[in-house]
This record gives C-alpha cells, sequence and structure tokens, in this order.
C-alpha cells in the first residue's frame, strides 16, 4: 500500500495541464500547473512548509514554539499546515477586508487570528504586519517568518515549483 506518513508529504509534484483553447492558433504549448491540488489548495503551501522546515534546520523554531505571521490568508493557511503536523502554535494577523472563509479555514487547522483594520497605513501601531511583528516580540518562543523577506519562500520554488517544471 502506498501512502504518505502525514498530510504535508502532499505538498507539491502538482500535475501540469495542458490549455487546448487557450493555445489555439499558437505554436507554443501552453501548461496550467495544478497548485490548488495542494492541501491548502494554493501554491502558498510550498512556502509555508519551506519557512517552518528552514526555521527549524536554523534553530529559530524550537518544539512548543508559535509561529506569528501577518497574511492575508494562503501564506498563513500553509504555514498552519505544517503547524498542525509538527504541534506548533499559530498565531496569525490578518485585515479586516480578509475573507471569513479564510479566518474559519485557518481557526480550524488551531490557528489564533488577530484582526486589524485595513485602513490602518504601514508603519503604525495597528498596521497587520506591525501587530505580527509586536505579538512575536512579545511571544516568548515565537517566531517570526515574515514571508515578505525570508529566503525560503522563493527558496521553495528553485527547489521544487522549478525543477517539476522541467522534469
Amino acid at each position: 500500500m502506498d501512502y504518505h506518513k502525514d498530510i504535508l508529504g502532499l505538498i507539491g509534484r502538482t500535475p501540469l495541464v495542458k490549455l487546448n483553447r487557450m493555445a489555439v492558433g499558437l505554436k507554443a504549448t501552453v501548461l496550467a500547473k495544478m497548485e490548488n491540488l495542494n492541501p491548502g489548495y494554493s501554491v502558498k503551501d510550498r512556502i509555508g512548509l519551506a519557512m517552518v522546515e528552514a526555521a527549524e534546520k536554523e534553530g529559530v523554531l524550537k518544539p512548543g514554539g508559535t509561529i506569528v505571521e501577518a497574511t492575508s490568508g494562503n501564506t498563513g493557511i500553509g504555514l498552519a499546515l505544517a503547524a498542525a503536523v509538527k504541534g506548533y502554535r499559530c498565531i496569525f494577523v490578518m485585515t479586516d477586508k480578509a475573507s471569513t472563509e479564510k479566518v474559519r479555514y485557518l481557526k480550524a487547522l488551531g490557528a489564533d487570528v488577530v484582526v486589524t483594520p485595513a485602513t490602518a497605513k504601514p508603519g503604525t501601531p495597528d498596521h497587520y504586519v506591525t501587530t505580527a511583528q509586536r505579538i512575536a516580540h512579545e511571544t516568548p518562543n515565537s517566531f517570526y517568518p515574515d514571508q515578505y523577506s525570508h529566503p525560503a519562500n522563493p527558496g521553495a520554488h528553485y527547489r521544487t515549483t522549478g525543477p517539476e517544471l522541467w522534469e
């Protein structure tokens, strides 16, 4: 029997599908990478897992730790999937414009969600990124991935998505 030890083993290796109707009249083959078939339904599952694994390897995310991140949803879902399997707590900061479905999904994965006003300007205390940074600073044994600048974010695609396209 073939199976994965946990849901994280299902991240990546998504299929390519030929888009015949979009390629009418073109000499090129047009393909779509079906990243919606990842467990969290998004390409962001790859980066969530990659950032968690990088933090574990670097020793900045330790057993019993808490992941704190600013997210609009999909990266949070990728992080929450990894955290649920690996036993980490998650706190995600989102704006009040985030979809109810994403907030519910994050909570279903065990995450705490803090909502801030979407009108808060960057750098102000109520901005979702500033709030996440503050919570991470105030939370013992926490890890703030900072998805916008974490090298594992593009690195995940360099190591996985790219080769999948060329194989």
